[in-house]
């Protein structure tokens, strides 16, 4: 057996070699290709020769946004009436702005409180420390210094373990509001099922036929009663559910069965912070808005979001100096988890930072004008007015 033969015998049942420090020499090397490999290689030169060519002669096409009509619209709601200066919220006939500007641009508010809250994060605090203890004060600030158009005020001091102020104090409250600025009101309470329905009743009296929007209402309590109050004396009421479309669709009707319209009723589908749960908002808020432009009556009205849980994230207050300043961090995390919101088809949102106020009324006040003929703001310092 010669040399070779013997190699090819070891080699049988081999799967791979190595060589190590391997050197050929040869003055000339010819490579031949199978003839198939030849037609693949030839085949790949002809492609791209025919792609170079048709590149050559190829003309621009204008792009054309993919519109698609839809059967229903979503209810136009008015907040403020009587002494208020009024805002519309809803009207759409179209998902995206591609497809149709909004008739009202998304509203932004400002969140007050009726006690002092020294527990907001610093970046927030710094700005109204000087009027948190008193609630009409607080208000006339976001008014004046700061644009609000629309001002959240949350009864927090009516809660049974925070002050336990009675509805009589918390009307007192509203009066001091309404008194101090004449823009829409968004009437919270502490969050209590139990007494969340008195005070909201007593704080619907208190700002009679002035068309603010009690909130809110879910299946948890007596939503009869605030249905009944925004009845008799002229309110909207915000429908709470938490991420569940079904849910949401059973208020609904329920509230309407009280004797709210489709123009009486701002849904609220539960807003989950950027980077905690934000796609679950997105879904459920893309889903009903779909519904609605399809043609189902019982989510046809505007949504709202609370998009001050955007400051639960930690990311938004924590101190850390490689996320960098919280100056920064935490109107940045407020403004992306708005605007999310707002590009599923929100209508107002619930803040608490200025300049997130300010930049996120920016951008929804463009949803009103022909896709892609707005004049971009700019804020390309705002980061700077934050020093």
């Amino acid at each position: 057996m010669d040399k070779m033969s013997q190699l090819l015998k070891l080699l049988e049942k081999t799967d791979y070699i190595e060589i190590n420090e391997f050197r050929m020499d040869f003055e000339e090397l010819e490579l031949q290709l199978m003839p198939a490999m030849q037609r693949v290689v030839q085949q790949a030169v002809t492609q791209k020769a025919a792609v170079q060519e048709t590149i050559k002669t190829m003309e621009a096409i204008d792009f054309v946004p993919p519109i698609k009509d839809y059967p229903g619209e979503v209810a136009q709601v008015q907040l403020g009436a009587g002494s208020r200066k009024p805002v519309y919220l809803g009207g759409q006939q179209a998902l995206y702005r591609f497809e149709e500007p909004q008739p009202n641009p998304p509203v932004v508010t400002f969140d007050v409180f009726d006690i002092p809250m020294p527990g907001l994060p610093r970046p927030i605090r710094e700005h109204f420390s000087d009027v948190m203890e008193h609630p009409g004060d607080w208000a006339k600030k976001a008014v004046n210094d700061f644009g609000a158009n629309v001002v959240t005020i949350h009864l927090i001091g009516t809660g049974p373990k925070v002050m336990d102020k009675t509805p009589r104090q918390a009307a007192e409250d509203i009066e001091e509001v309404l008194q101090a600025v004449d823009v829409p009101l968004v009437i919270g309470g502490s969050g209590d099922p139990q007494k969340d329905p008195v005070v909201l009743e007593a704080a619907a009296i208190a700002a009679e036929d002035e068309r603010c929007l009690l909130a809110s209402a879910n299946l948890d309590l007596d939503y009869k009663r605030v249905a009944k109050a925004a009845v008799d004396y002229n309110h909207a009421v915000l429908s709470w559910a938490i991420t569940d479309i079904n849910m949401q669709k059973t208020l609904n009707k329920y509230l309407m069965k009280e004797g709210l319209t489709q123009k009486d009723i701002v849904m609220d589908p539960t807003t989950c912070a950027l980077g905690y749960g934000i796609e679950f908002s997105i879904d459920v808020i893309t889903r009903t808005r779909l519904a609605a432009l399809k043609g189902d009556k019982d989510l046809q009205m505007p949504m709202s979001s609370g998009t001050t849980n955007a400051w639960g994230s930690r990311e938004a207050w924590m101190k850390n100096d490689a996320w960098g300043p919280t100056d920064y961090r935490g109107p940045i995390w407020e403004i992306f988890t708005g605007l999310t919101m707002m590009l599923c088809g929100v209508d107002i949102f619930m803040m608490l930072h200025p300049q997130s106020v300010k930049i996120l009324s920016e951008i929804g006040s463009s949803f009103t004008k022909d896709y892609l003929t707005t004049d971009v703001p700019d804020i390309s310092n705002w980061i700077t007015e934050l020093e």
